[in-house]
């Protein structure tokens, strides 16, 4: 979920939706799995299951690659993962400091994934004094009185922020001024951010409160007619299952 305002040059330039971007990944996640088991060729219907989403989609996304696989054979699985990966930016190196180092940053700092994916963790930054010098992952954290050395030193273009929701905004303040462009909110708060400065917010608490919100859903269809429980109030002119718009559930998380 992106917030703050927000600036892709780079994709709007290319021609290429937002929609598209964001589902790049999944079909790069898809065929890498393909690859790893030397699968030559899949058809547009079978990467798009793997994918979670519907072929039509699928060709229309490849066709903004140039990419249109060969009729009776598919899609070549190593070329497309180079092409995912090369529109992605995943072909170079990309540093990436993380900003806050207690349970949640320690996690990231030891995921395995982000090499294997372009991303090298160039420091580990922490603003308790104790935490200094102490290896997490094998990267010694650093204080936070050096971020700006850190990010100049390093080339640093993407910033990861794990702090507590009060110091977000400051540290994000700080890498901004540093030089960072794009950063990874995993903070509970919104950020506000210059123009040319890309978030992505991670809230592990909203996904779950929409996961909360499906599961009553399918727990009050599941409820026998009778049994004595009270239908839901429905706004007039709206159906149970519609909001008032008639594409959205008219009750969502805050």
């Amino acid at each position: 979920m992106a917030t703050g305002r927000t600036h892709r040059p780079a994709t709007r330039s290319r021609g290429i939706p937002e929609a598209t971007v964001a589902r790049l990944p999944l079909y790069l996640r898809a065929l890498t799995a393909l690859s790893e088991r030397s699968v030559p060729t899949v058809s547009s219907e079978e990467l798009a299951a793997a994918a979670g989403v519907n072929s039509a989609k699928l060709r229309k996304d490849f066709s903004y690659l140039g990419s249109y696989g060969t009729r009776g054979v598919g899609y070549d699985v190593e070329y497309l993962v180079y092409q995912i990966s090369r529109e992605l930016g995943l072909t170079q190196d990309w540093p990436v400091v993380i900003v806050g180092i207690g349970n949640l940053g320690a996690a990231l700092a030891n995921y395995g994934g982000f090499a294997s994916r372009g991303f090298r963790v160039a420091a580990l930054i922490d603003a308790d004094p104790a935490m200094a010098g102490k290896p997490v992952a094998g990267i010694p954290v650093q204080h936070t009185d050096d971020l700006e050395k850190i990010i100049k030193d390093n080339g640093v273009s993407i910033g990861v922020i794990a702090t507590p929701a009060g110091a977000a905004q400051q540290v994000c303040d700080r890498l901004v001024a540093a030089g960072v462009t794009s950063i990874l909110n995993f903070a509970p708060t919104v950020l506000s951010v210059p123009d040319g400065v890309d978030v992505r917010k991670v809230d592990l608490s909203i996904e779950l409160q929409i996961l909360a919100f499906h599961e009553q859903r399918k727990a009050g269809e599941e409820t026998p007619a009778g049994d004595g429980a009270l239908p839901a109030a429905t706004p007039r002119g709206a159906s149970a299952d519609q909001g008032p718009d008639g594409d959205v559930p008219a009750v969502m998380p805050a």
